[in-house]
């Protein structure tokens, strides 16, 4: 559906982007991840005729980018950009006419996504009456009026709860299910790791990582320990047969070196802390996250 091509484009000294290359099959949820200041932002606008590469070429199935096809596509930005004073429903009846979909049907299926969103008691009030979380949910709304085939979503859960969160999870998964292709980029490992089918990690504007998940995970193996326990997390750092230790409060993922077993680590550990859990597990996307950008401007 789309091919993204060697892009590359500088800001006088700065390189955003230094021969990024990636495609995104038809019907699949596809990461767009990496660091804050990566490159992510820059490759969507690229991706959407916004701004212009110095090199390097998008193109939709096989085309590049006509305004005709702009009406195939949904793009929620970063910067949200909603009129503040105006009420909802008109507010998505608007976005909507600006895609050719006709007032009264914008305004049913406004209707029927602010009940998905549990929006319904507030499609007569003004924006600005709505908190943060609200207003990112009706701006996402505002993305799905004109039924896209592809949604580019920058950073969907800025600013949302957990519950909140576990909802446009749901949303995008029922898209997907309607044969929807959606891109979304994050700097939160969790939100991909739970929903993506492929990635591309971009580290200071290079393609670190690509490929299927379940594929980079059996990459980077399935040594890593995962324990929680109490007790002073600082003397985990002695431990011996670890590779790198990503380390919490009361949490830590250990990926060993390859010589030690698990049981190795956890004899090692019991005279240390007091363990309330201990597994072995596939190593998860956050540690290879850091593995993979060296541990270097990961927010």
């Amino acid at each position: 559906m789309l091919q993204v091509n060697d892009l590359r484009k500088t800001y006088g000294s700065t390189t955003a982007l230094d021969g990024v290359t990636f495609d995104v099959k038809p019907g699949e949820i596809f990461g767009l991840l990496g660091p804050n200041g990566a490159g992510k932002t820059t490759t969507i606008r690229i991706s959407l005729g916004i701004i212009e590469p110095d090199s390097g070429a998008v193109l939709y199935n096989g085309k590049a980018l006509t305004p005709e096809m702009k009406d195939s596509l949904a793009y929620l930005p970063e910067e949200r950009g909603l009129y503040r004073k105006s009420k909802v429903i008109d507010v998505l009846v608007y976005f909507a006419s600006l895609r050719s979909v006709p007032p009264l049907e914008a305004k049913k299926r406004a209707a029927e996504w602010l009940q998905k969103f549990e929006l319904s008691n507030y499609a007569n009030h003004k924006v600005d009456e709505l908190s943060k979380g609200m207003q990112q949910k009706v701006q996402f709304i505002s993305c799905l009026l004109h039924d896209p085939a592809l949604l580019i979503l920058d950073e969907p859960f800025s600013g949302l709860d957990p519950v909140n969160q576990i909802l446009i999870k749901d949303i995008m998964r029922e898209l997907k299910a309607r044969g929807k292709t959606i891109i979304f980029s994050t700097h939160q490992m969790e939100q991909a790791e739970k929903l993506c089918d492929r990635i591309c990690l971009i580290n200071r504007g290079k393609v670190v990582l690509y490929g299927e998940l379940k594929e980079i995970k059996r990459q980077y193996g399935s040594n890593s320990v995962h324990v929680e326990f109490d007790g002073d997390s600082s003397k985990l750092h002695s431990l011996k047969g670890i590779g790198a230790i990503d380390l919490y409060e009361n949490y830590a993922e250990i990926k060993m070196d390859g010589k030690a077993a698990p049981n190795d680590i956890l004899t090692e550990l019991l005279p240390l802390v007091d363990i309330t859990k201990f597994s072995v597990e596939e190593a998860s996307l956050n540690s290879i996250f850091i593995e993979a950008v060296g541990g270097k401007d990961v927010d």
